[in-house]
């Protein structure tokens, strides 16, 4: 490809991940969220800072699923993405990078991707535009699509998201998405991350407000989710 896609959209990610878990205000809404988990106290709020991103962590580490949603803004690059992540096998859904919006399934070993015209002409060029606009790419997980394929890899996604941050400080319980949560600030390049008080201590949210920041929310915990390869894939072994 004549544009790595992948570290781009990966950094913008990483870039509201820098703030995950500051301060200040939140864009978070108050609307209803499909996660599970029990009303009853998971005793997170008595934890400290690094002791609740570290349950964090393990929590979601060991879920079946979860819903990826968001919006990210960092360097110039605007990502938006909607994935379905399947521990252990990978995942489902759309993302765009400044407006240029494909369509992604990663499988075991493999990626697929299904962009426009417009989205492969700016990531591939004029050929590879002509070639694979509305069809699949197929190509391993482990190559030149790796980095995209980490976006659907729940334990490599939440472990780069929840492990870059600056300083901790725990913050204030509130409600976001519907849940019971409490709040971790990163006191050194701003950001928050929600995690539930109630049920299994998930990560519910990532916020920054700013030109650099954006919103990540997560839910759909453990809700069923299909995985199938696109028929009639191009193989990307077979382009020159």
């Amino acid at each position: 490809m004549r544009r790595r896609l992948g570290p781009a959209v990966l950094a913008a990610l990483l870039a509201l991940a820098l703030a995950a878990c500051g301060g200040g205000s939140s864009s978070s809404s108050s609307s209803s969220s499909s996660s599970s988990g029990s009303s009853s106290s998971n005793g997170i709020t008595s934890k400290s800072p690094d002791q609740i991103v570290s349950a964090a962590t393990s929590a979601v580490g060991s879920v079946n699923s979860v819903h990826v949603s968001g919006k990210v803004a960092s360097g110039g690059q605007n990502v938006a993405l909607d994935l379905n992540l399947v521990n252990g096998k990978g995942g489902t859904g759309s993302m765009s990078q400044n407006g240029l919006g494909f369509k992604i399934v990663a499988l075991g070993p493999e990626v697929y991707i299904n962009g426009s015209s417009a989205f492969w002409n700016k990531f591939g060029g004029s050929a590879a535009a002509q070639l694979l606009s509305g069809k699949w790419l197929k190509a391993p997980a482990s190559g030149q699509l790796s980095s995209l394929a980490t976006l659907t890899d729940v334990q490599k996604l939440f472990s780069q998201l929840l492990s870059t941050h600056g300083k901790l400080a725990k913050g204030q319980t509130t409600t976001v998405q519907g849940r019971q949560v409490v709040a971790v600030n990163d006191t050194t390049n701003g950001g928050t991350l929600y995690v539930a008080t109630t049920g299994k201590p998930y990560p519910i949210e990532i916020s920054k407000t700013g030109s650099q920041g954006g919103q990540l929310v997560f839910n759909r915990f453990n809700q069923p989710v299909s995985l199938t390869a696109p028929a009639n894939a191009i193989d990307i072994s077979q382009l020159k």
